[in-house]
């Protein structure tokens, strides 16, 4: 072959390889499509579309319509509209090479543009549809291993930024490097023309990052997660958030008299640890709120042993725990100007040669005396001294998360907390941050009655399960209340809100939920926000989020 032919086959060779196109995505970054892998950038946008009409064609969020316009010249809307019925709620469409920048776009439906607050359902069913539409988004790109996705805000940006974020989580750390599910990079996308709300995608992404937290501590294995373990990991986790955390061991336990709590723990061989975590955001004579998980690192049941299908879960046994030290570190992050004190009282409630035993009296700091009936409804008996001991910080309230009681399964399924409360105040606010996360709470009675039920023995104070059938749930928050020191106070049963099959919410894969941390967030951030009340309109518009 003569050189001049060759020369022609090359200079014709070299005609054919082009330079892609490049764009000012987010912060003004200039980034170049990677032709070694054509789905290395994702982005999720979303569409409007009556579910109970087939035939509705559908209209763009205005990111994604701007966005249609502008750099696919009317393509995507086309395709999408070619590719069958508008996608309804949880559905997306992949659209692939559109153009350049982006080689897989997800279209995810939102359902109609009207939706807004649904006072039968007590949620912002307008939020709820973004948070999983951004979810499902994400997912369907991690499938494609999209080493970076961007999202759009859909209306509301923190919403869109906890959907995403906690829809892409996966509890993996315990496998095999290679076996690992690939988690993309996660950003914003908007266009210059348009509002964007990054300091609501800020504010998402803080809570997302905490509720995801609340997961990992609830799924790691108990042998893994025995209360020293927590507490070091607590250290670890809070070292620069602004949180300060102090460890208190079993001699302190027994100089404060906190006999219930370790009543509890002397049945197993691994010391308990008392946590204190501090957060002090506002002025230092400025009284604290006080939160305080319960942390049962494991929990067999004790000599009233639990069965096999109860067992397997009791490694999250301390969901309260995990709630209370993920929520810390996002009002930290949040720089909320609040004071927190978070009490966490650590142990295993194990059979041992030293386990309480049913029939056993026990007598607490305020003089009370407790008969322990069932040694496995031991949740009470681990937060009582911690209520005892929080009127040493003269609180502006309290809150405590447990998981107490499985009549809350039975009762409410997945879909709610049981909240329990003396304040009617501290009700409308958590109801009303229930609405805004979508997690939702609902109000059981603190009456007397179940109050006379563990109070009736003539022999002793109180009983941790009393008499009765059922209501077990009720009669624990009854006895949480005869050692409530003073003032308003709310308590949360999460047992039934522990896990989820993955079926429950779509941004929240099968395992532990981390459930309410978003809604304790949500409800801390009211208490020095102000913002309007829920559920008097029907738009998203009317009930703004706090900023």
């Amino acid at each position: 072959m003569s050189f001049r032919a060759l020369q022609k086959i090359v200079r014709s060779s070299l005609k054919s390889f082009h330079y892609l196109p490049i764009r000012n995505i987010q912060h003004n970054v200039k980034i170049k499509e990677q032709c070694s892998n054509p789905a290395s950038r994702g982005l999720v946008l979303g569409v409007y579309a009556d579910e109970s009409d087939r035939l509705d064609i559908g209209v763009l969020t205005p990111t994604a319509a701007k966005y249609n316009e502008a750099y696919t010249s009317g393509r995507l809307l086309e395709l999408l509209r070619l590719a069958g019925p508008m996608p309804k709620r949880g559905e997306v469409r992949i659209l692939y090479n559109l153009e350049p920048t982006y080689s897989a776009v997800a279209v995810c439906g939102l359902g109609s543009e009207c939706l807004g607050y649904d006072d039968v359902e007590k949620m912002d069913v307008s939020k709820e549809a973004i948070r999983i539409a951004a979810a499902r988004g994400c997912q369907e790109l991690q499938n494609l291993e999209a080493s970076r996705i961007y999202v759009e805000d859909f209306g509301h940006a923190e919403s869109a930024a906890e959907g995403a974020h906690m829809g892409l989580w996966v509890n993996q750390e315990l496998r095999s490097v290679d076996q690992r599910k690939f988690v993309p990079q996660l950003q914003l996308y908007y266009e210059p023309e348009l509002p964007c709300d990054s300091n609501g995608w800020r504010i998402g992404l803080a809570k997302a990052e905490a509720q995801n937290l609340a997961r990992q501590l609830q799924e790691t294995p108990s042998n893994l997660m025995t209360p020293t373990t927590f507490a070091q990991n607590v250290v670890q986790i809070l070292c620069n958030s602004g949180v300060n955390v102090e460890v208190k061991v079993r001699g302190w336990a027994e100089n404060q008299g906190m006999t219930s709590f370790l009543t509890v723990a002397k049945g197993s061989c691994e010391p308990p640890i008392f946590l204190e975590l501090s957060y002090y955001g506002a002025k230092s004579n400025e009284r604290p709120i006080v939160l305080i998980g319960q942390g049962n690192t494991f929990d067999s049941g004790g000599l009233c042993l639990k069965p096999l299908e109860a067992l397997t879960d009791m490694r999250a046994d301390m969901t309260g725990a995990a709630c209370v030290v993920a929520t810390c570190r996002a009002i930290a992050a949040l720089k909320l100007p609040v004071n927190i004190r978070a009490l966490i009282p650590l142990c295993e409630n194990m059979i041992g040669c030293n386990a309480m035993k049913p029939g056993d009296v026990i007598t607490v700091k305020n003089g009370k005396s407790i008969e322990i009936v069932k040694t496995s409804n031991e949740g009470p008996l681990t937060l009582v001294d911690a209520l005892l001991y929080a009127e040493h910080f003269g609180p502006k309230y309290i809150v405590d998360v447990s998981t107490i009681s499985k009549s809350v399964l039975e009762s409410f399924g997945k879909v709610c907390s049981a909240v329990f409360t003396n304040s009617e105040d501290l009700w409308q606010r958590m109801q009303n941050a229930s609405i805004h996360t979508g997690d939702r709470v609902w109000r059981l009675p603190l009456w007397d009655y179940y109050t006379q039920q563990i109070c009736s023995a003539d022999h002793v104070d109180v009983q941790n399960i009393g008499l009765g059938e059922g209501a077990n749930s009720c009669k624990s928050a009854a006895l949480l209340r005869e050692f409530l020191p003073c003032g308003p106070w709310l308590h949360i049963d999460a047992l039934n809100v522990m896990k989820t099959k993955g079926t429950d919410f779509p941004y929240i894969r099968r395992g532990m939920a981390g459930r309410p941390t978003r809604t304790l967030i949500e409800f801390i951030a009211q208490s020095v926000v102000q913002r309007p009340d829920c559920g008097k309109g029907s738009s998203t518009k009317e009930v703004q989020p706090y900023r």
